[in-house]
């Protein structure tokens, strides 16, 4: 595969929209559109900027969800605490404004910070880092924006096991889930 040309299509406040023309395989064109958080000034900067966090979040014994609406898709799912980086914000700082925005809680401990990974490849650049969090506090939902709608809780293994079953998840907060369930995050 071989990237002849990038064009913007728009841009909006969130995301940039760009066409990429590839000569595949077969020597053919293609046209791919994608998705950034960033503004893409040459091919060299696709993929190279993490945009935000996901946090897996624990308080001793018990996991972190929020069962959050999501307007891409009109219907609510469980998610993990999550955010976008703001300028010149640190991941250590995005976490702990996130967390208590989210959810009330204050970050206890920063127990891992992993490297930045794609969210969304076949449509996006999108990266973002996963933080692992012990919390402290009292869950309040009295913070989160207007334009969001979040029930935060502390779920056992055992409610998690049971809701992955019959709940909608995100898919990294299902992946993460089923881990917790199985003690690959204890």
């Amino acid at each position: 595969m071989k990237l002849l040309s990038m064009n913007e299509i728009d841009g909006g406040r969130y995301l940039h929209r760009y066409e990429l023309i590839y000569e595949n395989r077969a020597g053919k064109e293609k046209h791919y559109e994608i998705v950034s958080r960033h503004p893409i000034s040459s091919p060299e900067d696709i993929g190279r900027v993490s945009s935000g966090i996901s946090m897996i979040v624990t308080q001793k014994d018990r996991m972190l969800l929020l069962k959050e609406f999501r307007m891409a898709i009109n219907r609510s799912v469980y998610n993990l605490c999550a955010g976008m980086l703001n300028e010149g914000e640190s991941i250590e700082e995005c976490a702990k404004r996130e967390l208590f925005e989210e959810t009330g809680l204050y970050v206890k401990e920063i127990k891992k910070i992993l490297p930045a990974s794609y969210s969304a490849v076949a449509i996006s650049d999108i990266m973002t880092n996963i933080v692992y969090v012990e919390a402290e506090g009292e869950i309040s939902n009295e913070h989160a924006s207007a334009n969001e709608e979040i029930r935060a809780a502390f779920y056992s293994a055992e409610e998690i096991s049971a809701m992955l079953e019959t709940e909608a998840f995100s898919s990294r907060s299902q992946l993460a889930a089923y881990q917790f369930c199985h003690s690959f995050l204890k």
